[in-house]
């Protein structure tokens, strides 16, 4: 296996899975809607439309794009934008790959552990739990169920239930150290499950290179942490100050309407699936994993 074709490689998680794969020795190509720096091949959710040389080429897909969740208040039209974005581009990517003459070996798809529903309380989460009932749970839901007609042509498919990405460059540590002061978000007892994003792009690489995984696995690290914990652990790794009162919940849901029930609850999600499957955390303690980042 050496062409590894990405769909999303662009965003945080895309570059950092590139950069890695490159440096063992990959051939890297992203799928994209316009051209690239990078070696890419052209695709259009929207009008329907992708390269079938890439699919030709392709040994395996990494499936990573999709509308940011966080990014912007959730109107309807919104919210049609975040659940098409993950259902079509996967169906496009159905389609080429079983037209294709020569499919690829894996396909390996980024989901997300709101799988489990915004609140799921101190409850540990695996990967047989139930599904939660809000809007993020129906996004995955159905997002994972166009993942799973893939392994019928048949491909082997393997799904990642993201947690929180921890990175210096963005996603939710730029947001929670942005005000001048850090303070948990409600009542802080919420779980957050994190993981460093070196972690998440070598659980990505193995799950291209064990070639006996094949089904859904969180991808969080090992210990999760409350919103007060991580918040107050991160401002001492950042050097900045913390406060221990929190931002009231009725204060989030004036300024985020709906999307306030992302960051006011959480869930605990377990990581034992894939570390029984033999995937070694670098940073599985929250202060490294914080530290790392931070010194770098």
């Amino acid at each position: 296996m050496k062409n590894i074709l990405i769909t999303g490689g662009s965003g945080l998680v895309g570059k950092q899975l590139t950069s890695l794969l490159e440096s063992k020795g990959y051939t890297v190509a992203w799928l994209s809607r316009k051209p690239q720096l990078q070696t890419y091949f052209l695709w259009d959710v929207e009008k329907k439309e992708l390269d079938p040389k890439a699919l030709e080429w392709a040994d395996a897909v990494v499936h990573l794009a999709g509308e940011g969740v966080a990014e912007k208040r959730w109107t309807a039209d919104r919210k049609k934008r975040i659940l098409e974005s993950r259902t079509q581009s996967t169906q496009l990517l159905y389609t080429a790959i079983q037209q294709a003459e020569k499919k690829p070996n894996t396909f390996i798809s980024a989901s997300a552990v709101g799988y489990y529903g915004f609140n799921t309380g101190t409850n540990l989460m695996e990967e047989t739990s139930l599904p939660g009932d809000d809007f993020l749970a129906e996004v995955v839901v159905a997002w994972e169920k166009e993942v799973k007609k893939i392994e019928q042509l048949p491909v082997r498919c393997i799904l990642l239930r993201v947690g929180i990405v921890l990175d210096a460059n963005g996603g939710a540590l730029g947001e929670m150290l942005k005000p001048p002061v850090a303070a948990p978000l409600g009542s802080g007892d919420q779980w957050m499950s994190w993981i460093h994003i070196e972690d998440l792009a070598r659980m990505f690489v193995f799950a291209l290179e064990k070639t006996t995984l094949q089904g859904i696995y969180n991808a969080v690290g090992p210990h999760p942490a409350t919103n007060q914990q991580l918040t107050k652990e991160a401002a001492a790794a950042k050097g900045k100050t913390y406060l221990g009162i929190g931002v009231p919940g009725f204060a989030l849901k004036l300024v985020l309407g709906e999307m306030a029930a992302m960051v006011l609850g959480g869930n605990r999600v377990s990581s034992q699936k894939i570390q029984k499957a033999g995937f070694e955390f670098e940073f599985p303690e929250l202060k490294g994993a914080l530290k790392a980042i931070f010194s770098n």
